[in-house]
Parts: structure tokens; C-alpha cells; sequence
């Protein structure tokens, strides 16, 4: 089967299924940037009001430069992967001092901004330029890895350079960024990554070797995830009248630069958390245990027990501060500046019914 036979039916079946999604009705470059970062990890359905809010407050390239980190982060907010964010904005930068705050119509260009990778590039390049380069994600290495019959590792760098290559032949020079999102949507929709493939549903149905073979469900082959690092930790709700204990995390390492609610290594009991806050120069009034809660990260998974402590709102000097750096926050202060990872999101429901 050459690839070249899957254009023509492949792009009249997109035009007649393609989803109505927000960054397709206007493809800006930035516009496309931003989704594509955004839908790494992330389902469609939730990108939607995080992409509208983002393009609401950041309009254009240079609104992105010009932010704060802590409003950039709140908008990132729930996202996860908070690099990627970061990365943007140090790409949006670098992009108003080399190319007048305009994305440069070049995919080597676009790929060399910090955060871009050759998927991503391609997406812009082709979606917002017509720029005849190919854009493989998860999505098509699963369909190509089907209608090819492959049975090599997806995750190795050298199988998706390869298939990168097979599309680069093929892709239209008009329209490619159609074309590269037919891909997707047909790996998105019919040729989908969990259960079995809908093949009756495929425009490629004729095509497909894998189909032809009866092993379209063995396919893609990848190598197994490596087993994640289990922690168990304890998270702390400290509250007073109108206020709430966060603490930033260091500036490098997981969830780097954020804030968080005060946790410890281990699973403490409520003497241990008592005196654990009296370390911390505060006076609890009173404790109650949480429910126990999950977060799965990409390397570790955290098997946290959390405690809800009201606190005496202390007026202290600087001699008296806690001993960690803890910001005692308001509310309102808290939902507008301030963002805090979805690791935390079991307790952080607790932090706002208290408050």
C-alpha cells in the first residue's frame, strides 16, 4: 500500500467530519500555538474555556511576553505540565526580540522557539502558513502504524522520525494543514487509542493492512511505562476566620514555582500535624482527619491523607514568622493571583467550603 492512495479519500471524509473547534475557525499562528501546546496531555473538551480564557487575557504574542509568571500560571491553572506554559512565554519573548513580535513563516524558525518540538512546528507551519511540512502525533503514529502493518516501537525516536518522513512524501502543498489534521482527527474519532478501532466507520477502511491482516488491535506496539515511584504524603488545610496557609515550591523540580497547600513526606497522625504546625510558630484550635486521596504524576504517584486545622490568625513580628515560607492568603486573593496544582485539588475543595 503506497500512503499517497489515503490523500484524496482521507481529506473528502475530514471535510465531512471534522470537529467545529475553536482554533479552527480562526488559525492564527498564535492561535494555533496555543491550542497545540495546550492539547498536549490534555482532552479537547477541557482545553475549550482554558484556551477561550488564555486568548481572552493574552491576545497575542506580545500580551504573552509582557505577563507575570504568577498570571500566566493561573491561567495554566488545572493544566499540569506547567513547563509548557513557561516555555511559551520564553518562545513569545525571544519572538518579539528576533522577529518583531510576529511568529516567523518558517518551520526551521518556529522549531528552534524554546517548547517546540517537530510536531508542533509542523501544526503551525502547515495550519497557519500552508507550509507543506508534516505534523505526526500519538494520533497518526497509531494510524499509520495500522495502515502500514508496523509492528515497531511508536516511542522510539527513530520509528516516528521515520513515519515523519513517509508523510513529508504524501502531504498536499495545498491545504497541508488539512491534510495533517485529517490525520489526527481520524486517529482522535475512528482510529481511536483505547478499545477497539471503529473500522467500519474509516475512510481507509479498503487501505488499511492492519485490517487486512486482523491485527489492527495489536497495533501500535510501544514499549511498556516504566513502573512510578509510589510517596505517601500528608497535606494540610490551615485555615483561620477569612484566610488560608499556601507555600511555594522551590523553583526547580516537580510542580517547580508553584503554590501548594504545606504537606510533609509520610502518612502523620494528628499529633504529629499538631506539632507540626506549632513548629510553624501557628496555634491550632482544632483538627480533623480528611478522606485519602490520589495524584498520579508521570514518574511518581502520591498517596496522600490530609488534615484540616483551623488555626488563631497570628500577628506576629519577624522574629516570630513561621519557619517555612508560608503566605497567608485570602479567598478572593487566592481564586484571582494565585495557582495551585490539581495534586491538590481533593484538599483544595476543603480550603473553599471553609473559607
Amino acid at each position: 500500500m503506497e500512503l499517497t492512495e489515503i490523500v484524496e479519500p482521507l481529506l473528502k471524509w475530514y471535510y465531512g467530519n471534522a470537529r467545529s473547534l475553536p482554533w479552527r475557525e480562526e488559525p492564527t499562528p498564535y492561535r494555533v500555538w496555543v491550542s497545540e501546546i495546550m492539547l498536549q496531555q490534555t482532552r479537547v473538551e477541557a482545553v475549550k474555556p482554558y484556551f477561550a480564557r488564555f486568548l481572552q487575557e493574552l491576545p497575542d504574542i506580545s500580551h504573552l511576553a509582557r505577563a507575570s509568571e504568577d498570571q500566566i500560571l493561573k491561567l495554566w491553572e488545572g493544566l499540569g505540565y506547567y513547563s509548557r506554559v513557561r516555555n511559551m512565554q520564553k518562545a513569545a519573548q525571544l519572538i518579539c526580540t528576533e522577529y518583531g513580535g510576529e511568529m516567523p513563516a518558517d518551520f526551521e524558525k518556529i522549531r528552534a522557539l524554546p517548547g517546540i518540538g517537530s510536531y508542533t512546528a509542523g501544526a503551525i507551519a502547515s495550519i497557519a502558513f500552508g507550509i507543506a511540512k508534516p505534523a505526526v502525533d500519538g494520533n497518526v503514529l497509531r494510524v499509520l502504524s495500522r495502515l502500514l502493518a508496523s509492528y515497531e516501537d511508536i516511542l522510539k525516536q527513530s520509528v516516528k522520525k521515520r513515519m515523519e518522513e513517509q508523510v513529508e512524501k504524501v502531504i498536499p502543498k495545498i491545504r497541508p494543514g488539512d491534510f495533517n489534521q485529517s490525520l489526527i482527527e481520524l486517529g482522535a474519532l475512528v482510529c481511536v487509542p483505547n478499545g477497539p478501532p471503529k473500522c467500519q466507520e474509516c475512510p481507509l477502511l479498503g487501505l488499511c493492512l492492519a485490517r487486512k491482516r486482523g491485527i489492527q488491535q495489536e497495533l501500535p506496539q510501544k514499549t511498556p511505562p516504566r513502573a512510578r515511584r509510589l510517596e505517601d504524603r500528608t497535606v494540610l488545610v490551615l485555615v483561620s476566620d477569612n484566610k488560608a496557609i499556601l507555600r511555594k515550591r522551590p523553583a526547580k523540580g516537580l510542580l517547580a514555582g508553584l503554590y501548594e497547600l504545606p504537606n510533609v513526606e509520610g502518612k502523620l497522625s494528628e499529633e504529629q500535624v499538631l506539632s507540626y504546625v506549632r513548629q510553624q510558630s501557628l496555634s491550632p484550635l482544632r483538627i480533623r482527619q480528611l478522606p485519602e486521596a490520589k495524584h498520579v504524576f508521570s514518574h511518581v504517584e502520591w498517596h496522600m491523607l490530609g488534615y484540616l486545622v483551623r488555626i488563631e490568625e497570628p500577628e506576629m513580628t519577624p522574629l516570630q514568622q513561621p519557619k517555612e515560607e508560608l503566605l497567608f492568603v485570602e479567598k478572593e486573593e487566592m481564586d484571582r493571583k494565585f495557582s495551585i496544582p490539581s495534586a491538590f485539588g481533593a484538599y483544595v475543595r476543603y480550603l473553599r467550603e471553609t473559607l
